[in-house]
């Protein structure tokens, strides 16, 4: 009899061993899907982006969305990037037209209300400058000669040191960031569009008609600069990524991604793609740009310089 109760006790302990293992194996089971769900929900972003604005800005955010789409963890993302001027990325985007506004300007100083909804995102800096058809015979101009020209007080290269040869000006429209920051900072003034002057919006059409116009001057960020243009000092000082750095250089702006409100998980993961250091120390500098990392300066909405 005292057999017979130990082996039923045996019996019962084994039952609830196995009871206990098999609970066991199922709470990891289920812990290890919920893992891999959350791991593959996070990964797997689908969805569109549509970013418009800045055709300054146009090259960096169009090569970066083309590496991010690559990625396989972001292949269900389509990035659609699109010009037009940073007036215009400001304004699709505060509409919710677009789901990024790029803009070379501060959202203030282009829209009134609707810039507080706005959410900014600081890129990359980019410098500005003055760029001519390399036959006009001129290396340099002050801020009073371009203000000059800019208001059609001096039409003749010949009255800056040049050949004489009549001054064509390639200009952008006043939806242009690139010619906010170019009138504020090179000019310090606001000008009327001149008769007989061209005027284009993207910057790459204005590198191209500069380049093939005789006695062309137009204003191009540094990401567009080549050998097919002249490229201007201001005030004696070139247009360099040490000289924008030091603050020796004016005409430069923070390149701006706006979003409405904090942006969606797919916006987000680009947005923070191109803040990495990959882009930021490769693309971003291969490009023309400078990373806001490197400045030993900064500017306000107003201008103010500070260190």
């Amino acid at each position: 009899m005292k057999k017979s109760l130990l082996m039923l006790c045996t019996l019962a302990l084994v039952v609830m061993l196995a009871a206990c293992g098999s609970k066991n194996t199922e709470d990891t089971s289920s812990a290890s899907g919920a893992a891999t769900d959350d791991k593959s929900s996070a990964t797997e972003l689908s969805g569109s982006i549509l970013a418009v604005g800045s055709t300054a800005l146009q090259p960096l955010v169009e090569q970066a969305a083309q590496k991010f789409m690559a990625e396989s963890q972001y292949s269900k993302i389509q990035v659609q990037v699109q010009g037009g001027g940073s007036g215009t990325g400001l304004t699709q985007v505060a509409g919710g037209q677009a789901d990024i506004g790029n803009s070379d300007v501060f959202a203030e100083e282009k829209l009134k209300d609707e810039a507080k909804d706005l959410v900014d995102h600081q890129v990359a800096v980019v410098a500005m400058a003055a760029v001519t058809n390399p036959d006009v015979g001129v290396d340099s101009l002050t801020k009073q000669q371009l203000v000059d020209i800019f208001t059609g007080k001096v039409t003749n290269w010949k009255e800056v040191g040049g050949k004489d040869e009549k001054i064509v000006i390639v200009n952008r429209p006043a939806s242009s960031g690139t010619r906010k920051t170019f009138e504020k900072y090179a000019l310090g003034t606001s000008t009327e569009d001149l008769k007989g002057s061209i005027q284009e919006e993207s910057s790459g059409t204005v590198k191209k008609i500069v380049a093939e116009s005789p006695g062309a001057i137009g204003y191009l960020a540094l990401s567009y600069l080549d050998d097919k243009v002249k490229v201007l000092k201001y005030e004696g000082v070139e247009a360099t990524v040490e000289n924008v750095t030091s603050g020796k250089y004016p005409v430069w702006a923070y390149e701006h991604m706006y979003t409405k409100g904090e942006p969606k998980p797919e916006v987000k993961a680009f947005l923070d793609y191109i803040a990495s250091d990959a882009v930021q120390n490769g693309d971003v500098v291969e490009l023309g740009y400078i990373p806001v990392s490197k400045m030993e300066v900064k500017r306000d909405v107003e201008g103010n310089i500070t260190k």
